[in-house]
């Protein structure tokens, strides 16, 4: 139970507290029976009322840009979890395919698992069976495990800043420690200083300036928890056995100054390991963040692979995969 269901249960024991038995019973009970039954009927009020709102909170946010005749891709944010940096590219692409945006929970709870059935299920409710999956640094980890489960029809994999196993995995188990060590007013003053740096960085993307208010909301406390706990779920999740059995092309870019993720590890791996590898690509002036940092080439690829699996020679190839 999180703080604020705590104060809600307390406050529902304070409201009681003051209140004596004949007050309620009419003085036609016996005892402290009709109490201690009014009081335990009350706290377990109170604890399914805390277990709904805590249901409510750990849910998969989605929204849907495009009509249902398009090809669908469907974007797995990274360590920020949701769809904040995403409106550049969003617009670059908007029109040529149906354009999905997954939101995670700021849960401390779910496992990988858990993640990857909650947007099954999200995707289902909009009735979208089928798709290409776009999984952005973290978002390449439920990724990973929605190709393992299979209940989504993957017609594709996309890495933007993703990877299979970390290369520094050890690395991500430090990240988490020193993220859970900052402070909430520091962490609020990192929030607000790379606002600042943003809104020069993507002065020419009105799309993105837009949404950095929306990005500085979404950057509380809990944020910062559910951050350090996805860097733990990194650290431990090893995705390899399901990249080598892959049955669908697989497809990554990233930015050449990445300080997270080695590219040339992961490229190195997918080359020798990953059966529907076909093509790796490295936008120079981009950054980890390469669907923002590299709107422009991230989209004309994206839409060039997606538009590949048409090609006869592809067909073939995935054809040869799967027998």
């Amino acid at each position: 139970m999180n703080n604020m269901n705590i104060t809600v249960a307390l406050a529902s024991w304070n409201s009681l507290a003051p209140i004596r038995e004949e007050d309620w019973s009419g003085g036609t009970h016996r005892g402290g029976h009709s109490f201690r039954f009014y009081f335990l009927f009350d706290f377990l009020h109170v604890a399914t009322w805390c277990i709904s709102l805590r249901e409510m909170e750990e849910k998969i946010e989605l929204r849907v840009y495009g009509d249902a005749s398009l090809p669908t891709l469907v974007y797995l944010p990274g360590m920020h979890g949701d769809w904040t940096l995403i409106g550049g590219f969003r617009s670059a692409i908007l029109g040529r395919v149906r354009f999905v945006e997954i939101a995670y929970p700021r849960t401390l709870t779910w496992s990988l698992d858990d993640h990857a059935a909650a947007i099954e299920s999200a995707l289902s409710e909009q009735g979208i069976s089928r798709g290409w999956l776009l999984g952005e640094s973290f978002g390449s980890q439920p990724l990973w495990r929605m190709m393992e489960r299979g209940a989504f029809q993957a017609q594709g994999v996309i890495l933007a800043g993703g990877f299979v196993r970390h290369p520094a995995h050890r690395f991500m188990r430090l990240m988490s420690k020193i993220t859970g060590r900052i402070s909430a007013t520091l962490f609020v003053k990192i929030v607000f200083g790379y606002a600042k740096f943003a809104r020069f960085r993507y002065r020419d993307s009105p799309q993105t300036l837009a949404t950095l208010d929306e990005f500085i909301a979404r950057r509380t406390p809990a944020d910062k928890q559910a951050a350090q706990y996805r860097l733990e779920l990194v650290a431990g999740n090893d995705p390899r056995p399901a990249a080598m059995n892959v049955k669908v092309p697989v497809y990554a870019l990233t930015g050449f100054l990445d300080p997270l993720v080695p590219w040339p590890l992961v490229r190195r791996w997918l080359r020798k390991k990953c059966p529907g590898f076909r093509d790796f690509q490295v936008i120079r002036r981009a950054d980890h963040n390469v669907l923002n940092t590299g709107i422009k080439e991230s989209a004309q690829w994206i839409l060039k692979w997606m538009g590949a699996v048409d090609d006869p020679a592809e067909r073939a190839k995935l054809e040869k995969i799967n027998h």
